[in-house]
């Protein structure tokens, strides 16, 4: 795309705002629970916004616009309502993550279950968050150096530098409050397009001439297996996912954990269609000659929105849902780099490594990981090396698979055993592996979408059986004590 200053000017105008609330939110911070759970005083609607931001980002955004022109339809929506149905589900167990007052998934492992289950979470879990955030540095800086036409080794810097800084300065008050500007700001701009790209095409009873009319069909390009697989996989990745589940750590009790989680639903509810609609226009424009491939040649079909914008957009709007499009991204990866160096600093540093150390040391340390995990995935990202991604984003899945139940049930069934954990754990990586890398996500003949839900099933079955072979010494919910 071709270089426009008016746009480039809000881009940057609003990555200096995210750097101010970075510093803003550096003078609430007092203690390392401040720091990683926003002192635990999150209400519903920051907490709203920060789970849907922490979700919603700029790749699938834009791969439901792509989706949505190329066959998938306005049923393109279901890839973001089936977060919003995890949401729902969550809602559920909300007041129970949050009454457990823990600051990571691995200190509610090693509290619950005992030391060694701990640091296998905390291991298996720190991957692929490092994984995640150079796989969001890298969508990012496409999205940046393609929507303003700028190199995109500069566009990898910029974006790595604004987003560890705000985040180590701020922690969790920090990418909470940037959350909660960049989800209204991604919802509102695609919203602000859906009227412009109309005029563009001539009015909605030209678009819906100038598509099949299964392109309205909310079933013709998901299943209901497809959408019931999606939606699994969502609940047990937000569940036990260090990026999700903290923000039900910080709210301000239970009944604000769970108002969060109903809002934060609606928000996927109510977005989910915008990008999908965006697609439909934009295979519309196609039809009716007024876009041809030609003109995603240099960027790819999945930048639809961005051209479609710079073509029936002025610039100041074109402006603002640039940044919001990057601030998808960024809203993600703000909250894999927290993720990676709270888990660090809580659950390997403070827990095995220096069990003395203070609030102040630990807080130190989360940010000093931030730091080295900021400028190894800007590293990874500004050579695009894809395979380390893919090993680490790897990891995503097996973090999921084994952890889920023991968290889950860990919080209601007393019998919940070390045994059954470490079984778990195991046992659902190993399905997990076999799965993706070495039959193709095969199983007795038939492809599965989503290897994970084998993964789940394997899992719950050998948490089970070992739980009861190997029972707790303490029949008990209730975790061992642990300083701040």
């Amino acid at each position: 795309m071709k270089f426009n200053l008016t746009v480039t000017i809000i881009v940057a105008v609003y990555l200096l705002i995210m750097l101010f609330i970075g510093w803003y939110s550096s003078k609430k911070i007092s203690s390392n629970t401040d720091f990683m759970v926003a002192g635990r005083r999150l209400g519903p609607f920051l907490m709203a916004g920060t789970l849907a931001a922490t979700e919603i980002g700029g790749g699938s955004s834009l791969g439901v616009v792509q989706n949505g022109m190329s066959g998938y339809g306005i049923s393109a929506a279901w890839y973001i309502i089936t977060m919003g149905l995890a949401f729902v589900v969550l809602t559920f167990l909300a007041p129970k993550f949050r009454a457990a007052t823990v600051k990571t998934v691995p200190e509610y492992f090693r509290r619950r279950y005992g030391k060694s289950a701990g640091l296998i979470t905390a291991i298996i879990m720190l991957l692929p968050l490092v994984g995640l955030t150079a796989g969001q540095f890298i969508a990012s800086a496409v999205i940046l150096s393609t929507m303003l036409g700028i190199n995109y080794q500069a566009a990898v810097i910029v974006v790595a530098v604004v987003v560890t800084i705000y985040s180590v300065m701020g922690g969790l008050w920090s990418v909470t409050l940037t959350d909660f500007v960049q989800v209204f700001l991604i919802i509102i701009g695609m919203i602000i397009a859906i009227p412009f790209a109309i005029q563009l095409a001539g009015g909605w009873s030209a678009v819906t001439a100038n598509v099949p009319a299964e392109t309205f069909d909310l079933f013709s390009g998901y299943s209901f297996s497809g959408i019931l697989s999606l939606t699994v996989m969502y609940i047990a990745t937000f569940t036990v996912g260090q990026e999700a589940v903290s923000r039900y750590y910080a709210a301000r009790d239970g009944k604000a954990a769970r108002q969060g989680s109903v809002l934060a639903a609606l928000l996927n509810f109510t977005y989910a269609f915008v990008p999908a609609v965006l697609g439909v226009i934009v295979l519309a424009l196609i039809n009716m000659g007024r876009f041809s491939a030609a003109d995603f040649e240099s960027v790819g079909a999945r930048y639809a929105l961005p051209v479609l914008a710079m073509e029936a957009m002025p610039a100041v709007i074109c402006g603002l849902l640039f940044a919001g499009i990057i601030s998808a991204t960024m809203s993600s990866s703000d909250s894999d780099l927290l993720g990676a160096g709270s888990i660090f600093a809580n659950d390997i540093y403070h827990a095995i490594l220096k069990p003395d150390a203070t609030s102040a040391q630990v807080m130190r340390m989360t940010k000093l990981v931030m730091g080295l995990v900021g400028i190894a995935s800007m590293f990874i990202a500004l050579f695009n090396t894809s395979s380390i991604v893919t090993l680490l984003m790897f990891c995503f899945t097996l973090r999921a698979a084994g952890a889920f139940f023991p968290y889950v049930l860990g919080h209601y069934w007393k019998g919940a055993s070390l045994a059954g954990t470490i079984a778990s754990l195991i046992s659902g990586s190993i399905v997990v592996v076999y799965l993706e890398k070495i039959s193709g996500g095969v199983l007795f003949g038939m492809k599965l979408s989503q290897p994970i839900i084998p993964g789940l099933i394997v899992g719950l079955v050998f948490f089970l059986l070992f739980s009861k072979l190997f029972p707790p010494k303490v029949q008990t919910t209730e975790l061992s004590p642990e300083e701040d």
